[in-house]
């Protein structure tokens, strides 16, 4: 049985999904504004493990991850690049696309993005309106926070030492509003920024208001986990609580889970662009192997934090290549392999013991640095069975299957090294191919030899090829 640490209760709950088999996951994206940080890629690598472990374990998971392509981050990037908000959001989203696919992340089965959903939002804010739960001021609408009664309840703060912090803030926007703790839900347009017509007049969503609405558009009012950074989790997650459910008046989401941080250097100050001591994942999968870049977030489980430093890289990178080595080892000793011996069903038997372990220390809040150790026991295993004199072929691709499928989970996929013969006739079968004007069966082999290092060079005497040092 999956525990899970819920942060709306503090304590390790027992995963009981809304419907048996299938889970319903929000992730809060980016705000697409630059290239996201290693911080930012640790909460998407976290919550893709995440996801990739509750697949495992045989759950179909609707994966729904934002895009927030509306904000005054956006409006200010759109100025100093001197293009439209729009454009800066279509750029830095392609950007993460990149980034996070070269981190092994899958698509989420659904990106929507803020743009896409003014209406759905603008109906939403209408109906906290005529519920009392909201209204307009000088062209911008306010949530009453203090109409929500159990407001504070995920951040685990009162309405009286929240209001302290609210009374000490000043300007404009604070005078209009009935209670300094009301936050904003529409904003009235400024000149020149993007906006759209409202009942209130041309104006954008407040940030905290689109992400209520994108969740319980595409996976219903009540949903089972919602995650995302730990700096979320006040005020944006408390704010989504109170829209949705005063909207609703049910449950917003069952599970609540956030990721710790990244940080930096000998203070373990936390990495963030308002710090300026962020590294972009964009300039690191130039200059690394994006697995170890994967690997070295992965592996630590998700509540805690990660140091990122030269010395925490290497040793993902030595600990990764460790893993490669047992499962080419392993490889390696399928040629001269027995079809079966005395012992299978013996060492079959331990190959599954380790398994079951994986997944006992897996269920326990996807403790992945648990589960990592296992499988570094896993390859121990492979390792010394390797080494024998005879091995079995049905114990050797059991193993590496065992070994493979646990990796994958942690978006590591180890790709088999094609031989010179291999792709001499790969190369025979797409010149064959474009002769016969084949050419999606072309580009399809000439993609497949480039994700192998393959590089292809196309010359009136033939196509060469050489490996990408």
């Amino acid at each position: 049985m999956i525990k899970i640490y819920n942060t709306l209760n503090r304590t390790k709950e027992e995963f009981h999904p809304l419907e048996e088999g299938k889970v319903k996951m929000y992730v809060c994206g980016p705000t697409v504004y630059n290239y996201i940080h290693i911080g930012n890629g640790r909460s998407t690598v976290s919550f893709d493990t995440i996801r990739r472990y509750l697949e495992f374990r045989g759950y179909e998971v609707n994966y729904v991850s934002n895009f927030t392509d509306v904000d005054d981050k956006i409006i200010r990037a759109a100025k100093e690049l001197e293009i439209t908000a729009p454009e800066v959001a279509d750029r830095f989203i392609q950007a993460f696309e990149e980034d996070t696919q070269a981190l092994n992340v899958k698509p989420a089965c659904s990106h929507p993005r803020v743009m896409d959903h003014i209406d759905d939002i603008i109906d939403f804010i209408q109906v906290l309106i005529d519920k009392e739960y909201a209204y307009a001021a000088e062209g911008d609408v306010y949530y009453r926070t203090r109409k929500f009664a159990t407001y504070g309840k995920l951040s685990d703060q009162s309405i009286d030492e929240l209001e302290v912090g609210a009374s000490q803030r000043t300007g404009q926007e604070q005078q209009i509003k009935e209670d300094p703790l009301d936050f904003a839900l529409w904003k009235s347009a400024k000149p020149e920024e993007i906006s759209w017509d409202s009942p209130w007049g041309k104006g954008r969503p407040g940030w905290h208001i689109e992400c209520s609405v994108m969740a319980t558009k595409l996976l219903g009012d009540t949903i089972d986990i919602h995650g995302g950074g730990q700096d979320l989790e006040f005020p944006h997650h408390e704010n989504e609580i109170a829209q949705s459910e005063a909207k609703t008046g049910k449950t917003f989401a069952n599970y609540w889970m956030h990721n710790g941080y990244v940080t930096i250097g000998e203070d373990d100050e936390k990495m963030s662009k308002s710090l300026g001591n962020f590294v972009t994942v964009h300039e690191m999968v130039k200059q690394m192997d994006p697995q170890v870049l994967r690997f070295f977030m992965a592996t630590t489980q998700y509540r805690r934090p990660i140091r990122y430093s030269e010395k925490t890289l290497k040793e993902a990178a030595t600990n990764l290549q460790r893993l490669r080595n047992a499962y080419e080892n392993a490889g390696f000793r399928l040629a001269d392999a027995k079809e079966s011996l005395g012992d299978d069903q013996g060492k079959q038997a331990e190959l599954q013991v380790l398994v079951d372990r994986f997944t006992e220390e897996m269920d326990d809040d996807f403790n992945t640095a648990n589960g990592i150790t296992v499988i570094y026991e896993l390859a121990k295993w492979l390792n010394t069975y390797s080494e024998q004199a005879d091995v079995s072929r049905a114990v050797l691709e059991k193993a590496r299957a065992n070994f493979s499928q646990l990796l994958e989970i942690f978006g590591v996929v180890f790709q088999e090294e094609l031989l010179d013969d291999d792709v001499d006739a790969l190369i025979a079968e797409r010149n064959q191919a474009r002769k016969e004007k084949n050419f999606a069966r072309s580009d399809e082999i000439r993609d497949l030899l480039k994700e192998q290092g393959i590089v292809l060079e196309d010359t009136p005497q033939g196509t060469r090829w050489r490996r990408e040092a």
